[in-house]
């Protein structure tokens, strides 16, 4: 996997990038170029539905040093696995699979924390938006000390699709929420299952809710903040996933 995100910009460099399929976080292109070569550019990404933002020349300036020549592109930090793959893969094992789903996670520091106890409790991958979640890049790497580099991150554009293609596969689909039904330490998480949390304002999606097979709660105190910081949370409930596991040999 790449060590750390970077920046492309130029022309021909961008082109070759789309081309050779690299993951792209974000496109900044010179407002008020309307053709040329950045036609072809804007005709690639709509090809691979990558947005971009149409921003003054001082951004890009901003950005890198170099003859920019109108665009400049942010490759992701890490390389994307495909989740059918993967799950595919740890049932060739003779495995369990174990997913842990990123429903709208979106700050760096808690998907870095989250990715680093992740890969200390056997997740076998993230599964995180296309859209609206956390930027993977450097920062994420770093706060995650490099766990990033050792477990599968998945990304999807369609979280509802991917959750149904799961449960087809005969996960279970368990979303964490002050609403659950059950304490998590009181639920079964055992067999394959994805674990599911929601982002840090808002918890899990109308349709994510809808489609968990089971809704745990992880119990606040009396008297005290009336919720976890998301990371803390995911790291108490992947860990009573490995200790269910643990308990069953």
């Amino acid at each position: 996997m790449k060590q750390k995100d970077a920046f492309i910009y130029g022309i021909h460099p961008v082109l070759e990038a789309l081309e050779a399929g690299k993951t792209i976080d974000k496109v900044w292109m010179q407002e008020g170029i309307a053709g040329g070569p950045l036609q072809e550019i804007r005709q690639e990404l709509r090809k691979r539905n990558v947005l971009w933002k149409q921003v003054p020349v001082e951004k890009l300036n901003s950005l890198v040093r170099g003859n920019h020549q109108g665009v400049v592109i942010a490759v992701s930090a890490v390389d994307f696995a495909r989740l059918e793959d993967v799950v595919a893969s740890v049932f060739e094992k003779g495995e369990d699979p174990f997913i842990l789903v990123l429903d709208g996670v979106t700050d760096v520091r808690n998907f870095g924390a989250i990715a680093r106890t992740a890969a200390c409790a056997g997740v076998h991958a993230l599964l995180v938006p296309e859209k609206g979640g956390a930027a993977i890049n450097s920062d994420a790497v770093k706060t995650s000390a490099g766990a990033l580099f050792h477990i599968p991150v998945c990304r999807t554009n369609s979280m509802y699709n991917s959750l149904k293609m799961l449960r087809n596969s005969g996960l279970r689909i368990v979303g964490a929420s002050e609403k659950g039904s059950t304490d998590f330490y009181q639920s079964d998480f055992s067999g394959p299952v994805a674990v599911v949390m929601g982002g840090e304002e808002s918890g899990l999606t109308t349709e994510v809710w809808k489609l968990c097979d089971m809704h745990f709660r992880i119990p606040i105190a009396k008297g005290g903040v009336d919720s976890l910081n998301v990371s803390v949370a995911a790291g108490l409930a992947m860990y009573e996933v490995v200790r269910q596991r643990l308990a069953q040999g």
